[in-house]
């Protein structure tokens, strides 16, 4: 009976983990998408075994046109093994997703059938995206071969005992088996002891390529892995766009590595997406897309920008080993008026950027306060966004915070030459309210009874944030997926700390997602010097 146990307790330490997407996230992956007029949440959700399913959610917002998609798998990792990646490029599964016009959450079912690096390929008639996901294997590591020998070799030494000593005439015999019993479990306990203090290997698509062989067996990789924070940074490109004022255009980038100038194909999941473009026009209004990977390193996003003038463009995205980066294109836009248009057109007074206090977007409420701000010193900004707490995560956040600045006060509330401005403004940041207050009850003063800091993810030449936050409710737990789009549990209201570097007038926009719509709501703020007059 003591043999059995041991064998079993070795059997039960090889147990493997299930499969899963994006091994990086732990859990289920989300991205987003700007797929031509539409912006999509696409959710892979983790593959629970080999071979099986890989069920795929798009999210829609409100304005979502209704269509079909086509998606399908293709498995991209190379092997040493020929007949192992030979359907490489090939795609392997597909299925359809129709699109209502009502918000929501649309599903579809496609087949995974190994462990390796893949691409979510969708199709919306007219332009192709390319989502890089991966699938791990379930993997036996070192320390728990060594448990699961020590137990199991135990154990059968245990028997081997037994009948040594029913069988031999010397009992010194039955030393031999039974030190061997002492020595396997020696080798078992000290393994478990161990395993927390051994290294992990790299993690293949996170901390290395993925491929076919490392993420069958990601202990093949020997070699130490460190993440290399000083590479030189990606550079952004964008290609020529003739779309006039109001008129439809393609609008392509290419990113590329800005040691080899090779196609920078390592781009991961940052923030629910590959790369984040923050486009600021003219009149103001600011656009926060997500374009779609075509090819390596080739990335494309539809617009129709209104006004002829021009646009400041800036990328935010994240490379495997080489941290977050934010990139501003050194040309921008400059798009020519159309044969119709007769002049910019008068932008929306709703959008017209105001100092703290309540306004109203799209019918939602919304009331800033941001007492005081003084350069060099950190400054709380709170956004009520309606009354009830129904915000979803957006890009896995409750509210974002874009920061331009400082200007010229002319600059930052013209109609026609803010794009120009924020083009050659010194700061640029991208700052998250993190946490997840689902109270929806405030401390007096209206502070949320959970403050959610904001966190700096980019600057250029100046800017700051304070890194303190309230993870509640939104960050995964027990290995779970952090909520989605799905979840409409929080706020109402969103809170961000940032540090203003230089005093000066800033354009500031806030984001959050409220009844499956994209609130974008711009402010004007002023700094105050450090020790001057308020």
């Amino acid at each position: 009976m003591a043999a059995a146990v041991l064998c079993v307790l070795g059997l039960s330490v090889i147990v493997g983990s299930p499969a899963r997407a994006d091994s990086t996230a732990g859990g289920d992956l989300q991205v987003a998408q700007t797929l031509g007029d539409r912006e999509l949440t696409f959710i892979l959700r983790r593959v629970t075994g080999l071979p099986g399913p890989l069920h795929v959610d798009v999210l829609t917002h409100r304005g979502t046109a209704a269509g079909t998609l086509r998606l399908g798998t293709v498995p991209t990792g190379a092997s040493a093994d020929r007949a192992e990646g030979s359907s490489a490029g090939t795609t392997t599964s597909s299925a359809p997703v129709e699109l209502g016009g009502a918000p929501g959450s649309y599903s579809a079912a496609l087949n995974i059938d190994r462990a390796g690096p893949w691409e979510l390929v969708v199709d919306d008639g007219s332009r192709t995206a390319r989502i890089p996901f991966m699938v791990p294997g379930q993997v036996t590591s070192p320390p728990e071969l060594a448990v699961f020998g020590g137990f199991v070799t135990a154990g059968v030494l245990m028997l081997v005992t037994l009948f040594v000593a029913v069988r031999a005439r010397r009992g010194v015999w039955v030393l031999l088996p039974a030190g061997g019993v002492v020595a396997a479990l020696t080798v078992a306990v000290t393994a478990a002891l161990l395993s927390t203090s051994l290294p992990l290997p790299p993690e293949p698509g996170g901390q290395v390529d993925a491929t076919n062989d490392n993420v069958t067996d990601p202990y093949s990789v020997v070699r130490p892995v460190t993440n290399d924070y000083s590479r030189p940074p990606a550079s952004l490109e964008l290609g020529s766009y003739t779309a006039r004022a109001a008129e439809r255009g393609r609008l392509r980038l290419s990113v590329t590595d800005g040691s080899t100038g090779l196609p920078a194909d390592d781009l991961v999941v940052h923030d629910g997406a590959l790369m984040h473009l923050l486009v600021i026009g003219p009149t103001g209004e600011l656009w926060h897309l997500h374009p779609v990977r075509t090819a390596p390193g080739s990335y494309e996003v539809q617009l129709r920008l209104p006004a002829a003038g021009h646009y400041a463009v800036s990328a935010e995205f994240a490379r495997r080993g080489g941290g977050v980066q934010q990139v501003r294109s050194a040309t921008g836009l400059t798009v020519a008026d159309g044969p119709a248009r007769g002049g910019a057109p008068a932008p929306r007074p709703e959008l017209a950027p105001r100092g703290p206090g309540t306004r109203t977007i799209d019918g939602v409420s919304v009331r800033l306060s941001a007492p005081s701000p003084t350069a060099g010193e950190a400054t709380t900004l709170t956004a009520r966004v309606g009354d009830t707490p129904t915000l979803q995560p957006w890009l896995g956040m409750v509210g974002h915070m874009i920061v331009v600045g400082p200007l010229d006060r002319a600059d930052a509330t013209s109609p026609t030459r803010m794009g120009q401005a924020a083009q050659d403004a010194p700061v640029w940041a991208h700052g998250h309210s993190m946490g997840g207050d689902m109270s929806g009850h405030s401390a007096p003063g209206g502070a949320p009874a959970h403050d959610m800091a904001g966190m700096r993810h980019g600057t250029h030449a100046g800017g700051g944030g304070a890194e303190a936050s309230s993870m509640s409710g939104l960050m995964p737990l027990n290995g779970d997926s952090p909520a989605d789009e799905t979840v409409a549990a929080y706020g109402p209201d969103a809170s961000f700390v940032y540090t203003f570097s230089r005093p000066g007038y800033y354009r500031v926009w806030i984001q959050a997602e409220r009844d499956s719509a994209i609130l974008t709501i711009p402010y004007l703020l002023h700094v105050s010097p450090a020790g001057g007059a308020k």
